[in-house]
């Protein structure tokens, strides 16, 4: 039995959660279906799924092979496209959802250099720091900033970055430096407000696992820059990216504090659907920024 069909199989079947709905969407019988993950396990020698009528789990080995098989489909899904006749060329629509701050200064800003070379593609741009519903409010792609990515999306990585509690050397100097997480409840913490759709607090990483500690402090809102440009007045301890404070942490204008529980990534990322063919314009604008990101010395310039 043909090997991808065996992949395909174990995939669609995983992530419909039922033999009988991906068959159905296959236009084959379930048992067919059944057949096919059956020759799979039996090829690799582990149990990748339990099945019964009513219900379908995957195994430890199961979740690790699915992860491998989806990146597996999506690669040669890429492939496909890019030898495909008529997909070397961008055209139409784009629709993109960025965070306001990052996509204002780093995304935006790059969109007339893309369309100068791709002249037949429209982008819009709807800047927000809410995380939107690509799907449903019909974005072809978002940038995201760290955070969990639905497993029906592709992720792929534009940058390196990092979440980091920042400061004034004033302001530590008059307050002092937290030493532990728990300390952060003595300091002035400059956080988003409910409309800034932050309200779980900042994630850090201890012993291991992802924790929360609420940010509590005399000033909030709802926009990135304002939080940026108050921690750098020493008003405050702010929880950024290394994107956008690179330059002061370098000339020392700020400096960074419980390094150590930070998240060791917190990436910047193009996120967009699962598509069957993934559309020129998406693939060539993600490519423009990963060139654009990776010039040395970018994340240096001047704002």
């Amino acid at each position: 039995m043909d090997k991808l069909k065996q992949i395909e199989a174990f995939v669609d079947v995983a992530e419909k959660g039922s033999l009988a709905r991906a068959a159905m969407e296959q236009d084959i019988t379930p048992v067919m279906l059944g057949r096919r993950i059956d020759a799979l396990e039996k090829r690799l020698g582990v149990k990748l799924m339990h099945r019964t009528t009513r219900h379908l789990t995957l195994t430890e080995e199961g979740a690790v092979f699915l992860d491998h098989c989806r990146k597996l489909l999506s690669d040669l899904d890429s492939a496909e496209e890019i030898i495909s006749e008529g997909r070397h060329k961008a055209t139409g629509h784009l629709i993109v959802s960025a965070p306001a701050a990052f996509g204002r200064i780093h995304v935006a800003s790059h969109a007339p250099a893309f369309i100068a070379a791709n002249p037949e593609v429209r982008i819009s741009f709807n800047l927000t720091d809410h995380v939107v519903d690509l799907v449903r409010e019909g974005y072809d792609l978002g940038i995201r900033i760290g955070g969990s990515i639905d497993p029906n999306f592709v992720a792929v990585k534009l940058a390196a970055n990092r979440r980091v509690v920042c400061g004034t050397p004033a302001y530590f100097e008059l307050h002092g430096i937290p030493k532990t997480l728990e300390e952060l409840a003595r300091h002035n913490c400059l956080a988003f407000n409910l409309q800034g759709g932050q309200q779980r607090g900042w994630y850090f990483q201890k012993s291991g696992k992802t924790v929360t500690v609420k940010a509590n402090g005399n000033l909030d809102c709802n926009d990135g820059e304002l939080l940026h440009r108050w921690a750098s007045e020493g008003l405050g301890l702010a929880w950024r990216s290394t994107w956008e404070i690179e330059p002061q942490l370098a000339s020392g204008a700020l400096i960074t504090v419980l390094d150590k529980y930070a998240l060791p990534e917190y990436d910047i990322m193009a996120v967009y659907p699962k598509p069957k063919h993934l559309p020129a314009k998406v693939r060539f604008f993600i490519e423009a920024l990963k060139a654009v990101y990776a010039k040395p010395g970018y994340w240096m310039r001047p704002r």
